[in-house]
């Protein structure tokens, strides 16, 4: 039941992703201009309650890495997240000559 729950959440996420890449496409073509946006920017319009506690919780010593996931595109940085959540979900493989 758990592993379904982290393949259910990591589609959502990464289908979140392909929306998120959707727009930027649709942008870059209306604009004539490659321009990704970026995670913090993305973050900051829908909560920026939660982008500002969770830089506040991280402090000083886990502000730079936030910095660096924050300035990636969105689709990426869904997508990845989107994939670790299959991952984690997958089934386990069975061994190989060993009778079920």
């Amino acid at each position: 039941m758990i592993r379904f729950l982290f393949r259910l959440l990591g589609f959502l996420i990464l289908a979140a992703g392909f929306v998120a890449l959707v727009i930027d496409g649709t942008r870059a073509i209306a604009s004539g201009a490659m321009d990704f946006t970026t995670a913090e920017t993305s973050w900051a319009a829908v909560s920026p309650e939660t982008l500002q506690s969770a830089r506040e919780a991280l402090g000083v010593a886990g502000a730079g890495a936030l910095n660096v996931i924050l300035s990636q595109p969105t689709c990426l940085v869904l997508g990845v997240i989107g994939l670790l959540f299959m991952l984690i979900g997958r089934r386990p493989r069975r061994p190989v000559g060993v009778a079920p």
